[in-house]
């Protein structure tokens, strides 16, 4: 294209935009006002502004060569000290060229700023403590320390206490309590399942399941809920349901008289018991040994105590 006195012009006197570089100079220019000191500024043309880094590498330059000067200076005199070492005791080369190493390592370390590097690493916050100012315990390190403790022969534990025992004495009920402790001192007690009977068993229907005294025996108050305590103590290991029956047949022949088992056979028409027990696990008899008071005097006495305080408590005189 020409102009009116027909000389040519350029290409950018004929573009209807302005020069692209001009306005990334601009924008360029405009985001890096506020940088900070000592970081390296873009320019125009999306290189380093080298002018304004050079304080900063001169720095560093200036930190390197002390470093390498202070390397350089204790490599020699760890040299010098071997050599002297060497000529005087000639039968501890060995021991001292170990020593030579181990210094000219560390030295190099410290000249390199791997040493510092570390010490900052290790100054740093775990990750895993996640704000709680001391760092998370994973389950095989406490695993770990149970193992541990259990090959200390000290005698430390002579006294040793199930750690479980103390929630499950915050997962019972009052009237389990005593369930258990009738349990501990007067032995196991029967129970029966009714069921339909049939030929050889074949066909036959569970009616009513588990039917058993020990509600009205251990004194509960809550007599309907006697089966959800019974699950609750097998839930936690101290009860369990056999399928062995008692000894004393007699228990049965008291059970089967109750009004709930007559009602489960008339239920059934042509009805059959099956008796079984429900005893204490070895987890349950050393519970109740170490948290309920199972003599009588005992438990006389604390409940002296709780009615003493639940008096004085009520502003009685």
């Amino acid at each position: 294209r020409r102009s009116d006195d027909g000389s040519r012009l350029s290409s950018a006197a004929v573009s209807p935009y302005p020069p692209t570089t001009v306005s990334v100079t601009e924008s360029r220019s405009d985001a890096t006002q506020g940088a900070p000191a000592g970081e390296l500024e873009p320019v125009a043309n999306g290189g380093v502004d080298l002018l304004g880094a050079a304080p900063g590498l001169l720095r560093i330059a200036a930190q390197m060569g002390v470093r390498t000067a202070l390397w350089g200076a204790q490599s020699s005199l760890n040299a010098a000290q071997f050599t002297l070492r060497l000529a005087t005791q000639p039968d501890q080369a060995p021991g001292a060229l170990n020593q030579l190493v181990h210094q000219l390592r560390d030295t190099a370390r410290r000249a390199l700023g791997v040493t510092e590097l570390e010490e900052r690493v290790e100054k740093m916050p775990d990750p895993r403590m996640n704000g709680k100012g001391q760092a998370q315990i994973t389950l095989k390190q406490r695993g770990a320390e149970l193992l541990a403790r259990s090959a200390d022969v000290s005698g430390a534990d002579e006294d040793f206490t199930h750690p479980a025992y103390e929630r499950i004495l915050t997962s019972m009920a009052p009237d389990e309590a005593r369930i258990l402790r009738l349990m501990a001192q007067d032995g196991p007690r029967a129970a029966v399942d009714v069921r339909t009977w049939r030929p050889l068993d074949v066909g036959s229907e569970i009616i009513e399941p588990g039917l058993t005294m020990i509600g009205q025996q251990a004194g509960c108050r809550f007599l309907d809920r006697v089966p959800a305590y019974l699950n609750n103590l097998y839930r936690l290991g101290l009860i369990w349901f056999s399928r062995e029956p008692l000894s004393d047949q007699s228990l049965y022949q008291v059970l089967e008289a109750q009004p709930e088992v007559q009602s489960a056979m008339r239920r059934a028409g042509r009805a059959k018991t099956v008796r079984r027990s429900i005893r204490l696990t070895p987890f349950g008899v050393d519970f109740c040994e170490t948290c309920l008071p199972l003599d009588t005097a005992t438990f006389l006495a604390v409940q002296r105590r709780l009615s003493n305080g639940h008096t004085s408590g009520t502003g009685a005189p």
